[in-house]
């Protein structure tokens, strides 16, 4: 296949899914969702091809202006876009991919920051993946993001499923947006803030570093740590999302 102007395959990212028992359990993950569905990066349309199969209303797009071509001569019954994930309206209520994985964070931070979409299930690299589901501890950006959002890890695929080959494995992530958010949307930016002064913050344990992030004195610390029922010796990445809400609740709203 010609070369897209936008550069080859390994510029674009493009490791093509060619393991049919996950593309088929990617599609059973979306065939659990309801409404129109949009398709990050079809590359070749193995996966598109799959959720076609579903009969509901289906957007994918492209970068590659010569695949583009080839999927609207295949699947004419698919509405097929030459676009950039980064640019391109993520408007449907599922988003589904196999994330270039040089793009896994712009286009994670993306959807995030979004309101329309409702499901996602992203083909990512294996430790966002991983780290996204709180599996091992919570990162940051996942303690930021859980209020409005839960992470769910569907799998590890071997790296071995793609073609070409990458260096590193991929994971499945299932995303759902919270029908009633732990905390209220118009609070998310103070929210954010307060979780990366906890995770940022200095002191030795987690009473004394949120001391610092509330800017409360110990005892009012203390008991919002009690009534949020944080085991002794916890750090930031053992919270729950409810924890998280509970403390920005009790301490971080000033």
């Amino acid at each position: 296949m010609p070369r897209s102007l936008h550069g080859g395959r390994h510029e674009l990212g493009q490791n093509f899914l060619n393991h049919q028992p996950t593309i088929h359990r990617i599609a059973a993950l979306v065939a659990d969702t309801s409404g129109p569905i949009l398709e990050i990066g079809a590359g070749d349309g193995a996966l598109t091809r799959t959720i076609a199969a579903l009969g509901r209303p289906l957007t994918a797009i492209e970068i590659d202006e010569h695949r583009v071509r080839r999927l609207r001569r295949t699947l004419p019954q698919v509405r097929i876009e030459h676009a950039d994930a980064l640019r391109y309206p993520l408007d449907a209520p599922v988003v589904v991919g196999n994330i270039p994985f040089h793009l896994t964070t712009p286009i994670l931070r993306r959807l995030l920051d979004d309101t329309d979409w409702h499901h996602a299930v992203l083909l990512t690299q294996w430790e966002v993946a991983r780290k996204r589901a709180g599996v091992g501890g919570r990162t940051m950006m996942s303690a930021q993001s859980a209020p409005w959002f839960e992470f769910e890890l569907h799998g590890r695929i071997p790296a071995w499923c793609f073609t070409p080959r990458p260096s590193v494995d991929g994971g499945l992530l299932r995303i759902t947006r919270r029908q009633s958010p732990l905390v209220p949307a118009k609070e998310r930016s103070g929210y954010e803030t307060f979780v990366s002064a906890v995770f940022t913050g200095s002191g030795g344990t987690l009473p004394r570093i949120i001391q610092g992030a509330s800017r409360r004195d110990a005892k009012t610390v203390q008991r919002g740590i009690d009534r949020t029922r944080i085991r002794a010796g916890s750090l930031p990445r053992d919270l729950s999302p409810a924890q998280w809400a509970s403390l920005w609740a009790d301490l971080g709203r000033l």
